[in-house]
């Protein structure tokens, strides 16, 4: 059984982590001024949660329990930059109790040689930017940091026809933030070195290359974005707990698009290749420790995830919203590992849900479902999801976008 100061500190993560992951206000929406080539915006959210969760020993409600939570979660500030070719963005969240810089990059964009862009940036892996996903929770490559992650490097982006191609080199991974985590402070889940779970925190992720290819074509009234990515990066032993190795992740994705109808679709193998020179009972290479938001712990070293997002947006003739998003999506960590004797619990997530756009705000009404993931229930055994409960959580986040 986990300690109550664990699952405290788990709960705590999982209230941060979740103000984060919203992917955004709809592109219609008139935020931000104008300052000069300088765009200045930024946003703040609300959120509330709901949960099959028991309450905390201690006698509190804990967090979305019994009638859930009302939370003040997050406030950010974006700049942009745009000018005669020259881009560049930049992006800083305030949590409660730490901080971190999100996105922080400049570039330049020219139609005949492309987009290349130096600094903090996203990673090209996969159908999109936040992965195949329409919901505030994303998927479960996510958590496995395949999609969304931020790092530090250079990154190319060049149409040919009726292809698009990315390649990116990262030397490292962002700077940690300030708070409440040595390594952990961070937007984005990446290999951190900070022992959690009993496994040794002994890696860093390292010079890291992307590439990615998209072919996009039209059958009929159906357009639809065909595409192959690839990563490999260096894992950096911190100490002689672990020896130098590597990790890497190949997918194949879809996104098509019928009238209002969107799905997306992703097969990703991945593998961290941990070889720890540590023989201690329940340390495996079958774990390694990731983090982000100030909370480590340890995640399957190699899986298998299959995921699908299906989604149907509405424009009613109305004042009173632009766009209604109904969607579902579904992801899995199909796991080859296990620890002590006792073979990991694969780890689904499903999500039902609405977004509703309006002016600058925009809001989601999700109902999620998992026996594995770090936000849904209380327990944080992600990696080996050996107690292998499900759980549900019904969260409403209220974002507004300036």
């Amino acid at each position: 059984m986990m300690s109550n100061q664990r699952i405290r500190a788990i709960t705590l993560a999982a209230t941060m982590a979740f103000t984060t992951i919203l992917a955004g206000p709809p592109a219609h929406a008139e935020i931000g001024f104008e300052v000069g080539p300088l765009t200045v915006g930024g946003a703040m959210r609300v959120n509330f949660v709901q949960g099959d969760y028991d309450r905390p020993a201690d006698g509190s409600l804990g967090r979305g329990s019994d009638e859930g939570n009302f939370e003040l979660d997050t406030f950010r500030i974006n700049l942009g930059l745009s000018h005669e070719g020259i881009i560049g963005a930049a992006e800083y969240r305030w949590y409660d109790g730490y901080s971190f810089l999100h996105t922080g990059y400049l570039g330049y964009e020219d139609e005949q040689i492309g987009r290349v862009k130096a600094g903090v940036h996203r990673a090209p892996f996969g159908v999109g930017p936040y992965g195949p996903a329409n919901s505030w929770f994303f998927d479960q490559h996510y958590y496995v940091g395949l999609a969304d992650q931020m790092k530090v490097g250079l990154k190319y982006t060049r149409a040919v026809g009726d292809f698009t191609f990315d390649l990116a080199y990262y030397l490292m991974d962002v700077p940690r933030g300030r708070g409440i985590s040595s390594d952990s402070v961070r937007y984005s889940y990446a290999v951190v070195p900070e022992d959690a779970g009993g496994i040794p925190g002994a890696y860093e992720e390292e010079h890291q290359v992307n590439a990615r290819a998209v072919y996009s074509f039209d059958v009929g009234d159906v357009s639809t974005d065909l595409g192959l990515s690839a990563k490999w990066s260096r894992l950096d032993a911190q100490d002689d707990r672990a020896a130098n190795s590597d990790a890497y992740a190949f997918a194949v994705h879809s996104s098509s698009t019928y009238g209002p109808f969107n799905l997306m679709l992703q097969l990703t193998s991945y593998r961290y290749d941990a070889e720890y020179r540590v023989d201690e009972d329940g340390v495996t290479d079958d774990l390694i420790v990731m983090g982000a938001y100030g909370f480590p712990w340890p995640v399957a070293s190699e899986g298998l995830i299959p995921s699908i997002a299906l989604s149907y947006t509405l424009t009613p003739d109305t004042d009173l919203v632009d766009s209604i998003t109904f969607y579902n999506d579904y992801s899995v960590i199909i796991k080859d590992g296990e620890r002590d004797g006792e073979d990991f619990n694969d780890s689904h997530l499903n999500v039902t849900g609405m977004a509703i756009a309006k002016g600058g705000w925009y809001i989601y009404v999700d109902y999620a479902w998992s026996n594995g993931n770090y936000f849904v229930g209380p327990d944080g055994d992600f990696g080996a999801n050996a107690n292998d409960d499900w759980n549900y959580r019904f969260n409403i986040n209220f974002g507004y976008y300036f």
